[in-house]
């Protein structure tokens, strides 16, 4: 399960006791997938607009910080109790690009003299990442098995490491700049975790694809649309800071 908001455990443990016309489809997921990232560009574009056009630049910030605070929130919550996603989904898209805009914007002014179009170049790699993984995953050239889970599982169990490590050796005042600034050793540790989320992908198409198959309730739609956005979101932010190491070696 690569994307932990969507594993199958999650939708073998719904009820199935519903019509036709209340079950889970892809098209209907789809759809509000779509609805959820327009949420997001929307809630991206308020903190962009702040960051560039308020008196005070920095008033983007408290947005920023509430739209990360409280999609984190709200992601816990849907995970946990997937019923509320059709009520929580849209909410937590808003938050999530609240706090997107506002990075993205620090990104976007930091890289304006050597990398211009950093923000617009993260947005189209991630477009057509998505894109590929989707052709391959209809393509059957990569076979979601149980040894795929398996392996991904672990990718992601030691990216998590490898965050949480860093972060609090960092507390202790060792220096780990090598590991994130833009040496060849930080390069290719970002390519690794951007392959991973790309990976990440195939999982939450195959949840959807088995769920709608299983004949999953009608919510569930929202829930599959709120993994799926969840995984775009982390796979935008790490093409972004891959984008900002290459341009800090020019």
């Amino acid at each position: 399960m690569a994307n932990p908001v969507l594993n199958e455990n999650i939708f073998r443990k719904q009820s199935y006791s519903y019509s036709q016309s209340d079950v889970m489809t892809v098209g209907g997921t789809a759809t509000k997938t779509l609805l959820m990232l327009l949420m997001v560009v929307a809630g991206a574009a308020y903190t962009w607009k702040m960051y560039y056009n308020a008196v005070n630049p920095q008033s983007f910030f408290p947005w920023m910080i509430g739209g990360v605070l409280g999609a984190f929130v709200l992601a816990m919550i849907i995970s946990f109790k997937p019923k509320t996603a059709p009520f929580l989904a849209p909410i937590y898209a808003a938050g999530e690009g609240l706090a997107l805009g506002g990075i993205s914007a620090v990104f976007n002014e930091q890289f304006a003299l050597t990398a211009p179009n950093i923000v617009i170049n993260a947005v189209a790699l991630t477009m057509v990442t998505a894109i590929v993984m989707f052709t391959v995953y209809r393509s059957g050239l990569v076979k979601v098995n149980s040894t795929f889970m398996k392996v991904l599982h672990i990718a992601l169990i030691s990216i998590l490491v490898f965050y949480l490590g860093s972060w609090l050796v960092s507390l202790f005042g060792v220096n780990l700049t090598m590991l994130h600034n833009s040496s060849p050793l930080s390069i290719g540790i970002s390519l690794v975790i951007v392959a991973v989320a790309a990976f990440s992908l195939l999982m939450d198409f195959e949840f959807i694809n088995q769920a709608s198959a299983a004949g999953a309730p009608k919510y569930m739609e929202w829930y599959g649309a709120f993994g799926l956005t969840v995984t775009l979101v982390w796979l935008y932010l790490e093409i972004l800071k891959l984008l900002a190491k290459f341009a800090n070696r020019e």
